[in-house]
């Protein structure tokens, strides 16, 4: 699906034909041009000759939970992951990819082990939400949250996936508010300074993983060239600037990044109010094993009492190899 045709297929058209175009898409949720009889039938062909609506994809369900995860194939016949996690609030969360494949290689990664392909086009980002908000009106509900967590470093791919935030949370389109939209990045700095220029209310999450640059180093490359007092520098700036909270995640592994010494160190960083650990258990994909729930509990108390905010993220989809960590665009029944 090519967007951009859409505006080679208007071309001579009025002006709230696009107006008319876009409500099809993104509000009428429709699949093919002929649903909408609003458009003469020789513009409907038009469209679904440069711009077809058909995603090719296919669908996984969980039996752990409500969550689905899709294959989707984009027009080069690549193939990419996205995840609908429903809530039990009401809240319908995509997690979404930024690119095919990721370059960074942390250890605990499936998606870094499949080395890096290309970026996603902004096209590209934008249907993961739309395939999942055409399943889910026919449920009577909507995408409330998108997390850009899925496959894929966000701030390499910075402007495609700025130009999909936009999108998503343009009223004309989904309408979906910016403090229901995260992205979650490795700790690429430039990226960062990027973002706290940005007018917009997006969340930001810092995949931490490790309270020194020795452990992180092993378990995440990136930390070679971007290292946690630069990273954290960066992260006070925008708290600074923004005035906004910012989440580091924590991927609790056995026996490798849980102690006490680990939790004491974490701790320390951490002294900004602003901040909030987000702790999550391991997600097996063949490389480690994740920390017992003894482990997770002791680890979040020793936060807790030195003052840190802390909050615990519950896997969702892990039996379809959805949860953090899992994607890697294989055919999994």
């Amino acid at each position: 699906m090519n967007l951009e045709n859409i505006k080679i297929a208007l071309e001579g058209q009025p002006k709230f034909r696009f107006a008319q175009v876009y409500k099809a898409i993104y509000q009428d949720l429709i699949s093919d041009w002929n649903e909408n009889t609003t458009l003469p039938l020789s513009l409907r062909e038009k469209l679904n000759e440069l711009c077809p609506l058909q995603i090719e994809a296919e669908v996984f369900g969980s039996d752990k939970s409500e969550t689905q995860k899709a294959l989707l194939t984009l027009d080069d016949g690549i193939k990419i992951e996205t995840v609908l996690m429903r809530h039990e609030d009401g809240r319908c969360t995509v997690c979404v990819s930024s690119q095919v494949g990721c370059p960074l290689g942390c250890a605990f990664c499936a998606t870094g082990k499949l080395g890096f392909k290309r970026n996603l086009t902004t096209d590209e980002i934008v249907l993961q939400v739309l395939f999942f908000a055409r399943l889910l009106k026919k449920e009577n509900t909507r995408v409330s949250n998108v997390v850009f967590m899925g496959m894929g470093e966000p701030f390499l791919n910075y402007d495609n996936v700025m130009s999909a935030v936009k999108i998503l949370n343009d009223k004309a389109t989904f309408n979906i508010g910016a403090r229901h939209i995260s992205i979650s990045t490795s700790g690429v700095i430039e990226g960062i300074n990027k973002f706290m220029k940005e007018d917009m209310q997006i969340n930001l999450a810092i995949s931490l993983h490790a309270p020194n640059d020795k452990l992180r180093g092993q378990l995440m490359p990136i930390d070679r060239k971007y290292p946690l007092s630069k990273l954290m520098e960066a992260s006070e700036k925008y708290v600074k600037l923004k005035s906004r909270q910012v989440m580091f995640e924590y991927l609790l592994i056995d026996g490798v990044n849980d102690q006490d010494e680990q939790a004491r160190e974490l701790a320390a960083l951490m002294k900004n109010p602003l901040y909030t650990v987000n702790l999550i258990r391991y997600n097996p994909t063949g490389s480690f094993q994740p920390s017992s729930a003894t482990t997770i509990k002791r680890f979040k108390n020793l936060l807790l009492r030195e003052g840190i905010r802390v909050t615990q993220r519950y896997s969702f989809g892990q039996d379809i190899s959805a949860a953090c960590g899992q994607l890697a665009a294989k055919h999994k029944k």
